[in-house]
């Protein structure tokens, strides 16, 4: 299958942030980027903090300048990240459809703090400049009415009338139960049949001599001792291996060593122990854990390398162990392989024939698919109605987030491949679900509150505006009152000063 969120090495920084932040292992995913996300946190306080203590010198900061510079960054580092992570922007645009009710508010709530600010600048702006004022109201009452009005184009799986969500998608196991054991293991299968999944997926590769084994990567190195037993070998293909060379090495003990998704540590004692024993897994056992927990099978079939005994036979081979080395059932197969559909549907037509594409209706149902096997990125509610009229049921891979797999449930989605059943399995109904009624209540609720703070600040600092302009013309003219009274007073004075003197020199001049 292909890898999961969690699974996937390449952009590794960004999956690290995002299983940090929604799953809340940072643990196993400490690298030296991670500095760098500090790093860039710590900036981005710092520039704020400029930007707080510069209201010092409001009158000579020039914000303009400021509001280009982080709109210059903003356009720059969206631009590298579209490059680096386009797949990933996917993933963001379906959380919209989850939480675009609660953004709704919490951008009506975020522009009603705006007010104050604005309002603050509006009234002070007055005196310097019209057009600059008008420019700022203009923009902020645009920003505002749009998103007063955002929920009239708004779509959302998960705004739903009572009465109209199907069931839970059923959970698949991706290599059993990965975060509770080293996946594709028997001990991984076994893990996830406890957390209660309806099925079970894995990836099958043939052996030299003929034993198809459960091994999703191209080598041995990553889940095995290789390295150990066979350190010559490490870059060999898996295939290149004989079933009893694979039976000599251990697969669990790099689970304990590497942590992959930091649940090692939750395990008890003989959990640890019974994963540090694992071995390599035939599709013969896997095959058989299934029929005996009545529990579907997935898987991907890779075809061997040259020059490789079964390169040409490894279909028919797998079928082999299917129908004659394994009790299952073959309609408990759900069979993923697109090569030789038309030899595999006719030696074997009662396997449940899956698609790995999105194919047209007509191309599907001549192939005798009744399920595809899908992306999350794929998800459409639209699609799914579409193929569920037609009596093909669809399953995502991988879902392990809570949110994702609410989302999966809103959209009417059949069953979900996922790293988490043990956690998924406890979910009773979707998150953040509401009928359109709670929905149109929560609307105009928020916009009506909105609106009657924002006025109430526009008018508190109006009032407050025109409060100091009255106290401040009020003291000049007192000051000025002030200042006549004793401009007259000292002119009075000065005036009876020279009335008394005059007397004075007259009377000398008699004498």
């Amino acid at each position: 299958m292909s890898h999961g969120l969690l699974q996937r090495y390449e952009h590794q920084p960004f999956v690290s942030c995002l299983a940090g932040l929604y799953g809340c292992q940072w643990k196993h995913y400490k690298r030296s980027h991670f500095a760098v996300l500090v790093a860039a946190f710590c900036l981005t306080l710092l520039f704020l903090y400029f930007w707080g203590q510069a209201k010092n010198d409001y009158n000579d900061f020039d914000w303009w300048i400021g509001i280009l510079v982080s709109l210059m960054v903003s356009v720059i580092a969206m631009a590298v990240l579209s490059n680096l992570w386009s797949k990933e922007w996917r993933t963001l645009l379906l959380s919209f459809q989850v939480t675009a009710p609660f953004l709704h508010v919490g951008g009506v709530l975020l522009m009603t703090s705006l007010a104050w600010p604005v309002a603050l600048h509006f009234f002070r702006m007055k005196s310097t400049g019209e057009s600059q004022m008008r420019l700022i109201v203009a923009v902020y009452l645009t920003v505002l009415l749009s998103l007063y009005l955002v929920p009239l184009g708004l779509y959302s799986p998960c705004i739903k009338e009572k009465g109209t969500l199907g069931p839970a998608p059923a959970l698949i196991g991706h290599r059993g139960a990965p975060m509770l054991a080293p996946e594709n293991t028997l001990m991984s299968f076994e893990k996830a049949v406890e957390a209660g999944c309806d099925g079970l997926e894995t990836d099958v590769t043939i052996s030299f001599d003929g034993v198809p084994f459960l091994m999703h990567d191209y080598t041995l190195q990553r889940t095995t001792n290789i390295h150990e037993v066979f350190p010559n070998r490490t870059n060999t293909p898996a295939a290149r291996f004989t079933w009893n060379e694979l039976e000599s090495l251990n697969a669990g003990d790099w689970f304990l060593s590497h942590n992959p998704f930091g649940t090692a540590g939750s395990l008890n004692a003989d959990d640890r122990q019974r994963a540090g024993n694992q071995s390599v897994c035939s599709l013969q056992a896997f095959l058989q854990l299934a029929a005996q927990t009545g529990k579907l099978v997935i898987f991907d079939l890779y075809r061997p390398p040259r020059d490789h005994p079964f390169r040409d036979t490894w279909i028919q081979r797998t079928l082999e162990v299917i129908q004659n080395e394994s009790s299952i059932h073959s309609s408990q197969v759900l069979w993923l392989p697109s090569n030789l559909r038309a030899l595999v549907q006719e030696l074997d037509p009662e396997l449940q024939q899956t698609s790995g594409s999105r194919l047209p209706l007509e191309e599907l149902q001549s192939n005798h698919i009744v399920k595809l096997n899908l992306d999350y990125t794929s998800m459409s509610a639209e699609l799914i109605r579409e193929y569920t009229a037609v009596n093909i049921t669809t399953n995502l891979y991988v879902i392990s987030q809570p949110w994702l797999y609410s989302l999966a449930w809103c959209a009417g989605v059949h069953s979900v491949t996922t790293n988490a059943p043990q956690l998924l399995s406890t979910i009773s109904s979707p998150l953040f679900i509401m009928s359109p009624d709670e929905y149109k209540l929560m609307w105009i609720l928020t916009d009506l509150m909105s609106f009657v703070l924002i006025l109430l600040i526009f008018f508190f600092h109006r009032w407050k505006t025109h409060t100091r302009t009255h106290t401040y013309l009020a003291s000049n003219t007192s000051n000025l009152y002030s200042d006549v009274i004793l401009s007259d007073i000292w002119s009075v004075s000065s005036g009876n000063s020279a009335a008394e003197k005059m007397p004075s020199l007259a009377a000398v001049t008699e004498h």
